[in-house]
């Protein structure tokens, strides 16, 4: 399956200096990122990516992903504009024989493998498209966006008005 925004890189072409590339979304990949994603619409994306090899195996991809997605406000339901703007930086190297598949200590938990470089070709789309999902807002809301109050604004109204009037009584045991 080829993602929605696939952007191969030869792992080839990056040598002892390095390599810049800048992957921009066109309309059709932001169309097919947001129905992946599940936004209204995703209107632009851009991520300038530097490439460099750390050892003869290792490379890393560092650079600044910025977009602007479409969503809806969780209090409103009104639609609003939210900008991304996330740092990258991974690491790739091949996989090694006998990594443990879980930490087994606290260290282990702190030093994070690197991603698996597989073939000869890194997806600078698909790594794009990861740190979009990462930026994406789980909770928009429009900045003076606020729950309203009953219209009567009396306890009763509370999903639970009925527990605090036992509370009261003295009928909840503490």
């Amino acid at each position: 399956m080829i993602p929605e925004l696939h952007r191969p890189l030869a792992v080839d072409r990056i040598g002892a200096a390095g390599v810049e590339v800048v992957v921009e979304a066109t309309a059709a990949e932001c169309a097919a990122l947001a129905q992946r994603i599940q936004l209204p619409s995703v209107l632009d994306l851009r991520c300038a990516f530097r490439l460099e090899r750390d050892h003869a195996d290792v490379l890393i991809a560092y650079g600044h992903l910025s977009a602007r997605v479409m969503q809806t406000c969780v209090v409103s339901l009104e639609p609003l504009v939210n900008q991304i703007a996330e740092e990258v930086d991974v690491e790739f190297a091949p996989p090694r024989a006998g990594v443990r598949s879980a930490p087994h200590d606290a260290e282990d938990l702190i030093q994070e493998e690197p991603e698996p470089l597989i073939g000869n070709t890194i997806d600078l789309g698909l790594l794009a498209t990861e740190f979009l999902i990462l930026g994406v807002d789980p909770y928009p809301r429009k900045p003076q966006a606020a729950l309203e109050v009953s219209a009567a604004g009396k306890p009763e109204a509370h999903p639970f008005a009925a527990l605090a009037e036992w509370n009261k009584k003295g009928t909840v045991k503490k």
